[in-house]
C-alpha cells in the first residue's frame, strides 16, 4: 500500500474456519499477481481519494482476489485505554490488489463524545496520509450510545452514504465504521475490552437500512479480521518531519516467516529515486502471528520514502502488503 491495538474481538463465524483459511491463503502466496505488485511498488501515489473525489480505484474491488495477504489476520485486536487527547480514525487503503483498514490519530477538537468525534473525522475529514481514502459523506445527523451489554449504537442520517460503490468497498466501509467506533470507545475506556464489542448501526433511527445498496444493517456487527492490513507502519506518520535522530519506526504486521523487509529511498520532487538503505526486521510474536515491529534508522538530512513489506520469495523484488510513508529528515537544530 502506498502510504496502519490491542482484547481480541473475532468476527462472527471466524473461529470455525480461521486456521484452515489461513493455511489456504498462505499456500497461495506464490500466486500473487506479480504485475500488480511491481506496478504498485514503482509508484508514489501522492494523491488521495475522498468522498468528494471518488475514482474507479476507490469505488471498486478486483473481481477475484489473488492477494495472499488477504485473510492472513484472524484476530482483530482492540485499542487500549489512553489518557491522550486524540481520537482514532480508520481509513481504507490499497495494498497490492486488495483494500485494507489503516488507522490514524487526530486531536480531539470538539465537545462531542469520543465515538462521535472519531466518526465525524472519518465521514467528513481528510486522512493525514494521501494514500488513504473514505467513501463516506459528512452526515447531517450523527449520534452514538453504549448499552450495559457492550453494544455501541450509532445512529446516522441517510445522507452519509455517498457515491456508488461495489460490494467489496461497501463491506470495507461498514467495517471502517465498526473499527473506528470500537477503537474510540476502547481508548476512552467506555467499554469492557475483555469481552466482545458489537456495533449496531441505525439510519435515521431505524434498523435494516441497505447501506451503499450492498450491506443490510439488520444485526449488530463486530470487527472483521479479514480487513486488517497485513503490514502497517504506525510511526512515523506520513509527512512527518524530524530534527533529531534516530528515526524510530514502529508498526503492526503478520508474516508467514515472522520477518519483514524495509527500505529507505530518496525522494526528489514527486519521484521516488535511489534506494539509500534496506534491511529486515523480526516480528517478535513469530510466523503467522499479528504483532508489533520496531527499528531505528539514522539517515542524513533529506526527503525519503520509508517502505515496509513482506518479501515474496517466489518473485524477485515482489513486495506483499507494501506500506509506505514519506518522511523528512531536517538539518539538526542549531544550539
Amino acid at each position: 500500500m502506498f502510504a496502519k491495538n490491542p482484547a481480541p474481538a473475532r468476527r462472527l463465524g471466524a473461529s470455525v474456519d480461521a486456521l484452515s483459511r489461513q493455511d489456504r491463503v498462505l499456500s497461495r502466496m506464490r500466486l500473487v499477481d506479480k504485475f500488480a505488485i511491481l506496478g504498485l511498488s514503482a509508484s508514489l501515489a501522492l494523491i488521495g481519494c475522498t468522498s468528494q473525489g471518488l475514482n474507479q480505484q476507490s469505488t471498486s474491488m478486483p473481481t477475484s482476489n489473488s492477494s495472499m495477504a488477504q485473510g492472513m489476520v484472524t484476530n482483530a485486536p482492540l485499542e487500549t485505554a489512553t489518557a491522550s487527547q486524540t481520537v482514532p480514525v480508520y481509513w481504507l487503503g490499497s495494498s497490492n490488489d486488495d483494500v485494507f483498514l489503516y488507522r490514524e490519530f487526530f486531536p480531539a477538537q470538539t465537545s462531542d463524545d469520543p465515538i462521535v468525534a472519531a466518526l465525524r473525522v472519518m465521514m467528513g475529514g481528510d486522512s493525514l496520509d494521501p494514500d488513504y481514502f473514505s467513501i463516506w459523506n459528512n452526515p447531517t445527523r450523527l449520534g452514538a450510545s453504549i448499552s450495559a451489554k457492550n453494544v455501541i449504537t450509532v445512529d446516522i442520517s441517510a445522507d452519509a452514504f455517498g457515491g456508488k460503490v461495489d460490494q467489496g468497498i461497501a463491506e470495507r466501509s461498514i467495517s471502517q465504521l465498526v473499527y473506528t467506533a470500537t477503537a474510540a470507545a476502547a481508548m476512552a475506556g467506555l467499554v469492557d475490552t475483555t469481552s466482545s464489542i458489537q456495533v449496531s448501526v441505525l439510519v435515521d433511527g431505524h434498523t435494516g437500512y441497505n447501506a451503499f445498496s450492498h450491506v443490510v444493517l439488520d444485526k449488530p456487527l463486530t470487527r472483521d479480521a479479514d480487513f486488517i492490513a497485513p503490514v502497517w507502519i504506525i510511526d512515523p506518520a506520513n509527512g512527518s518531519r524530524f530534527n533529531s535522530l534516530p528515526l524510530k519506526v514502529a508498526g503492526q504486521a503478520i508474516s508467514p516467516t515472522g520477518n519483514l523487509a524495509w527500505s529507505l529511498a530518496h525522494v526528489v520532487g514527486d519521484t521516488v529515486g535511489e534506494q539509500y538503505l534496506s534491511g529486515t526486521v523480526t516480528i517478535p510474536q513469530g510466523p503467522r502471528e499479528l504483532g508489533e515491529f520496531s527499528f531505528n534508522l539514522v539517515p542524513p538530512p533529506g526527503e525519503y520514502q520509508l517502505s515496509v513489506y513482506i518479501q515474496d520469495t517466489g518473485a524477485p523484488g515482489g513486495k506483499i502488503g507494501l506500506d509506505t510513508k514519506l518522511v523528512t529528515i531536517a538539518e539538526p537544530s542549531a544550539k
